[in-house]
């Protein structure tokens, strides 16, 4: 996984919560970051928006930091079609 996605998974939640990106540990879990359900759903628009993706309800239940976000969001990207970025 790479390091450019990981920074921007980082900033995407350190922007919902209005914290120094440097405040965001990968392995940190979310919970002990302050983040509630208000703030997940914002998470989960953000990212959508900044990696064009759409993530599942049921896979983002189980994500518990950034590291598992970022893996998330690296598997939804390969999956994406070829056409839906060939026009990007």
């Amino acid at each position: 996984m790479s390091e450019e996605l990981i920074q921007k998974v980082r900033s995407v939640v350190a922007g919902v919560k209005h914290v120094p990106v440097e405040s965001i540990a990968v392995d940190k879990p979310f919970q002990e970051i302050g983040v509630d359900s208000m703030d997940a759903v914002e998470i989960l628009f953000a990212l959508e928006n900044e990696f064009d993706i759409s993530i599942p309800d049921e896979d983002a239940k189980g994500v518990r930091n950034v590291r598992e976000m970022a893996e998330g969001i690296q598997k939804l990207i390969a999956a994406k079609p070829a056409d839906a970025t060939a026009g990007q």
